[in-house]
């Protein structure tokens, strides 16, 4: 398995979970014109990296 890059994929991963935390707080404080996409291109990207890094801990060899 190649573990950096895993590594690589859990940093992003914590990356686009603060991007998607940061976005929702800007909401939560009126902002409401910020509904551009960008919640929903921010939690498909992390559900594709999480399914990606669950294959990766699952696959043989690990």
């Amino acid at each position: 398995m190649n573990y950096t890059y895993l590594h690589r994929l859990y940093a992003k991963r914590a990356e686009l979970e603060s991007k998607l935390e940061l976005h929702d707080a800007r909401n939560c404080f009126g902002e409401e014109e910020l509904e551009d996409g960008t919640r929903s291109d921010l939690r498909e990207r992390l559900n594709e990296i999480s399914d990606e890094i669950a294959a990766l801990e699952q696959s043989p060899g690990r």
